[in-house]
């Protein structure tokens, strides 16, 4: 990460804002996900899962002496970075946000980075944002996830077909930040493990009609064929169409292709295909499975733990630094993320904000047992899974 560069005039505007902040009697926080586009099945649920900390954390009536979280959603559509950009901004300038999480697809999180967050200075933590460029963008200490990168994405994909015995694959990829950094990353890590991929070919989401594409990839060979796309667009489309050619019957996903509509559709003739979603285990995923049981939340989808995460992870940074501001959030992040600290896990916000108030230190494990390294960014493990009886399950996790 890079050091704050700011003018002293606009350090002093800034302190301004964070003074208002600061003593208000609501903080903000915008959520931005592709609530139309190509992963709008799931974005509901991850929105629920950021609200669900939120209320928690009001409901406690602990958050810096009566402060309410209020959650505002903006639409980034995964896809459209011009859109993306307009969306945060009128998160920031029309409805005052002091943080933002989200946003969720990683090329429109870099537009909303560098066009919104930066010039702003409002810290993100997206939840599912995982291309490796994400890594080293300019991002004046800002910027954080919860999801891990594609960098370690690519090493499990290819350490899972390694452990299978496939060494010849054929890859298709959503042609954008996210779908080029998970296959760079997959092919670099089959290769080195002695594996050949055929033919590594882009695919435009929202096309009706993906049989060139996949004529191309069959006329390669191929054992399988890799997906990393996502499962509401293109990446869907490719497999129903390897699946009516007849030129591939198993395939390997990436995380964007996890969800639900897509077994509904095609599972039944997806037996046997395989993929790898950041997930966990442990006893923060049993109590985020118990608070989001009781509340009626679909906790099931990818991206719902690290969205509650990236939630819970804003506010207590606030609590620590004592305002709801932009600046308390970036300066005290990290630390309520990391040890030393009192163990966290869904449903116990309510217990850290206490421990925060009384000027004691927070250990958030939370529901993806969380630990940022590096810059700002989860380590993550992931759970390798099955399609079996139309249905996802679990193999191990990685």
């Amino acid at each position: 990460m890079k050091h704050l560069l700011a003018a002293t005039a606009a350090s002093a505007l800034f302190a301004g804002t964070a003074f208002a902040a600061g003593h208000a009697s609501e903080a903000k926080i915008g959520v931005i996900l592709g609530f139309t586009g190509p992963i709008e099945s799931l974005t509901p649920m991850m929105a629920d899962s950021a609200e669900l900390a939120m209320t928690e954390i009001n409901e406690s009536g602990l958050f810096l002496d009566g402060v309410t979280l209020v959650s505002v959603r903006a639409d980034s559509t995964c896809v459209d970075s011009a859109a993306a950009t307009a969306a945060a901004e009128r998160l920031v300038t029309t409805d005052g946000v002091v943080a933002i999480m989200g946003a969720d697809c990683s090329g429109v999180t870099g537009a909303v980075l560098a066009n919104v967050a930066v010039p702003n200075g409002i810290p993100m933590v997206s939840p599912s944002a995982t291309s490796p460029g994400l890594s080293t963008a300019e991002d004046n200490d800002l910027f954080f996830r919860t999801a891990p990168s594609d960098a370690r994405q690519g090493a499990v994909l290819a350490g899972i077909l390694q452990d299978r015995g496939i060494e010849n694959v054929a890859v298709t990829y959503t042609n954008n930040d996210y779908g080029k950094g998970l296959s760079d990353a997959f092919i670099a890590n089959f290769e080195e493990m002695g594996g050949t991929v055929t033919l590594n070919a882009p695919h435009e989401d929202g096309k009706a009609d993906y049989s060139a594409e996949i004529g191309a990839l069959a006329s390669a060979g191929g054992d399988i064929l890799v997906v990393l796309g996502y499962s509401d667009q293109g990446g869907k489309g490719m497999i129903q169409a390897a699946l009516d050619t007849g030129a591939f019957d198993t395939f390997m996903m990436g995380d964007g292709m996890y969800g639900d509509a897509l077994l509904a559709d095609l599972g039944a003739d997806m037996e046997g295909s395989f993929g790898a979603v950041p997930w966990s285990e442990g006893d923060g995923a049993d109590a985020f499975k118990t608070i989001t049981d009781a509340a009626g939340v679909n906790s099931e989808s990818s991206f719902t733990r690290e969205s509650y995460d990236a939630a819970a992870l804003i506010a207590m940074a606030m609590m620590a630094g004592g305002e709801a501001t932009s600046a308390a959030v970036a300066a005290n992040l990290l630390a309520v993320a990391n040890a030393p600290g009192e163990p966290i896990l869904p449903g116990e916000l309510g217990r850290a904000m206490e421990i925060l108030a009384a000027g004691g230190e927070v250990d958030y494990i939370g529901a993806t047992n969380v630990e940022l390294i590096g810059p700002g960014e989860a380590a993550g493990t992931y759970r390798y899974y099955e399609v079996k009886d139309a249905g996802y399950e679990t193999i191990s996790f990685k």
